[in-house]
């Protein structure tokens, strides 16, 4: 009876399971899910309702694992199959007590025998999914990585062997190519420690001048303008701000900031490096000139594997593993756009009290 109750009212069902999905506040309804999600999960309680008894629990299983699978392929999230399942639930058992719908406990049993194995089935194929995805991630990066390096040492090699053997001079162009990709390696090498110690949770705080943090990062990125083209000022930092970070962590960041301002500024243009001082928060800006960003692009360049511009060399993680450092240090990374002018990418971190 349940089945065809079901099929008989799908409509009302309907609207009743979308009126419930779009009042909630968390995780907030999509509009593919209110469109398409809600339809898609009544008809797959019905499939699997109309099992024959003796194979209801297998069936269930199949169904919940599979509906899952597909589910978490069109992009909605754990969240939403466990909340979006649980409203068509809930529609079904209040449109059912309002018509009086002759529905026995037993069916009500096995729907929310349904219910609960599409649930746990729909979390445990996100999980496989996930760590599937993460290893594919993880795969692709270390490919890359090596990939990367290896080009690296290539350039590196070649060209020391062509001044070593004379036929480059030792100030030349040759030598540019040697040192930029020397600075590429170590700035891959200190990105992959970074990255490691923050997914192992290895942050190490504590009490920074910031002013000697930034001083140092100063003179490696003055070496690296100069092999981009481009010039960088750096406004002095007071002595008086100390912050609680992990130094590595933060430091590179802030070089990552500077490595992909000297990338993307044109030729001959400027980058500045300056700190100030709002409220009890102290802000590092990074500004470039890279031409600014395309409307609606700010945010998308802090994801995994987002390059920023036409030059497709490297992992795409930078920007990522930045905000995660600076998060981990308790500060925020924004980006603002200067539409026809460049962007300035900002660490915003607290100011420790100063010490007795």
């Amino acid at each position: 009876m349940l089945v065809e109750f079901i099929t008989a009212n799908r409509g009302a069902l309907i609207a009743l399971a979308r009126a419930k999905v779009a009042q909630r506040l968390a995780p907030k309804a999509t509009e593919d899910e209110l469109t398409s999600g809600v339809p898609l999960f009544l008809d797959q309680l019905a499939e699997t309702l109309r099992s024959t008894p003796s194979s209801m629990t297998d069936a269930i299983e199949r169904s919940a694992a599979a509906h899952g699978a597909a589910l978490l392929s069109l992009g909605y999230t754990v969240a939403q199959v466990v909340h979006d399942y649980g409203d068509v639930c809930q529609a079904i058992t209040e449109l059912a007590d309002e018509v009086d719908a002759p529905i026995s406990t037993d069916e009500f049993r096995t729907l929310n025998h349904c219910l609960d194995n599409a649930i746990a089935e729909a979390v445990t194929e996100y999980g496989r999914l996930r760590e599937r995805s993460m290893a594919n991630d993880e795969t692709e990066r270390s490919g890359v990585f090596a990939h990367e390096m290896r080009n690296r040492v290539s350039a590196a090699q070649l060209g020391f062997l062509a001044i070593k053997s004379g036929r480059a001079p030792i100030g030349g162009s040759v030598a540019a190519v040697v040192t930029r990709n020397l600075q590429g390696m170590a700035a891959l090498i200190n990105r992959a420690i970074v990255e490691v110690r923050l997914g192992a949770g290895s942050t190490q705080r504590m009490r920074v001048h910031l002013h000697e943090l930034l001083k140092e990062t100063e003179s490696d990125g003055a070496m690296e303008a100069d092999v981009h083209g481009v010039s960088l000022s750096v406004t002095p930092v007071d002595r008086a701000i100390d912050v609680n970070v992990d130094p590595q962590i933060l430091s590179g960041a802030v070089v990552n900031l500077l490595q992909n301002a000297f990338k993307f500024t044109r030729a001959g243009g400027h980058v500045s490096l300056r700190t100030s001082i709002v409220g009890g928060r102290v802000e590092i800006d990074v500004q470039d000139q890279c031409g600014g960003l395309p409307p609606g692009k700010a945010e998308e360049l802090f994801g995994a594997f987002q390059q920023r511009g036409s030059d497709r060399r490297g992992l795409g993680l930078g920007l990522f593993i930045s905000r995660k450092g600076v998060e981990a240090s308790g500060g925020v990374l924004r980006v603002r756009d200067l539409p026809g002018s460049g962007c300035v990418f900002t660490i915003d971190l607290p100011i420790l009290p100063l010490a007795s």
